[in-house]
């Protein structure tokens, strides 16, 4: 196993890396909506931090050598799921057919009160 880290996507906040690389294989750690330029989440609702999640899985696949496209699952987790629609469609303007297989949560709350957090494997 080898830990993947960059600095273009937040550091962890916790005992973890941000990926691990095992095999042909990259998990991604679930990503908050936090811009790792300025360290606070973005501005804007559930959308914007959809977007930043995927910025973020963008970023630490990239610094492992792969990209979104070779993504193989992923789990999303929402403090509310009747944005579900919102982030679904922001989803599919990050990937194409065929889609990762995916996982899609309610939960009662995450990490520093973000709306969405988002976890990745992608085929290396």
């Amino acid at each position: 196993m080898k830990a993947i880290n960059t600095d273009k996507a937040p550091a962890a906040i916790g005992p973890y890396s941000q990926a691990v690389r095992h095999g042909d294989l990259l998990f991604v750690s679930g990503q908050l909506p936090i811009d790792p330029a300025t360290g606070g989440f973005v501005e804007g609702g559930v959308v914007e931090q959809m977007r930043q999640c995927l910025k973020n899985i963008a970023a630490i696949a990239a610094e492992a050598g792969t990209d979104l496209t070779k993504t193989i699952k992923t789990t999303v987790l929402l403090t509310d799921l009747s944005g579900f629609a919102d982030v679904n469609e922001e989803y599919g303007k990050a990937f194409a057919e065929p889609f990762p297989a995916r996982a899609c949560y309610e939960v009662s709350a995450l990490p520093k009160g973000a709306l969405v957090e988002v976890e990745a494997v992608i085929a290396l």
